[in-house]
């Protein structure tokens, strides 16, 4: 997502060299801000919504954690970088801050968003030229793609930096053994959108 899709080792023309990382506390965005602070140089900027997320957040090392529920242009703009973001990777409600993304994304900016909103309305790019990417982990396997070798490199890539210890587990919470019961609460939890990390059966 980061390195083929966005490529964010490569510069947007006249952006910032900075990654928005919109709802980043969850397992895929608290994993995001790590490889991104460990292989890249890029200013990273996690959004938040509660104290607690900001917490832990800020655990994993953003440079800067933006108030989520707060218009997310001021509160880019509040940061004082050398122009607007040229990345944007939205973990959670594309749908709803889509407007807010578009309007401090840096023109000709890469936006990926990886849930899965019911509409997207891509008219509203235009103007800044926007791209916006896609990524299904699973997409070389089912297409039979000739790079489908490449996900087991990054795989082992991401073991070695594990073992290294500069990235680290973001399991949050852990919920026993998989039976009925235990079933059903890691499923409340996370569809109170308050969860952060992965949470574990």
């Amino acid at each position: 997502m980061l390195f083929d899709r966005l490529d964010v080792t490569r510069p947007v023309v006249a952006a910032a060299p900075a990654l928005v990382i919109v709802g980043g506390a969850g397992g895929v965005g608290s994993i995001a801000i790590q490889l991104a602070r460990q292989l890249t140089d890029l200013t990273v900027i996690a959004t938040a919504s509660r104290r607690k997320t900001a917490q832990w957040y800020r655990d994993f090392s953003p440079h800067h954690v933006i108030d989520h529920a707060k218009p997310h242009a001021a509160e880019v703009a509040a940061l004082g970088l050398p122009g607007a973001p040229g990345f944007v990777f939205a973990t959670t409600q594309t749908g709803a801050h889509l407007l807010q993304i578009i309007e401090f994304i840096a023109p000709q900016g890469r936006l990926e968003p990886i849930d899965d909103p019911e509409t997207l309305d891509v008219m509203p790019h235009k103007p800044k030229s926007l791209s916006l990417h896609g990524d299904l982990i699973f997409t070389c396997s089912l297409c039979h793609t000739a790079d489908n070798e490449r996900q087991h490199a990054t795989l082992t890539e991401i073991a070695g930096l594990v073992d290294a210890g500069r990235l680290r587990s973001t399991q949050s919470e852990a919920f026993g053994p998989i039976d009925a019961t235990n079933l059903a609460r890691p499923h409340a939890l996370i569809e109170s959108g308050r969860a952060k990390g992965k949470v574990v059966l």
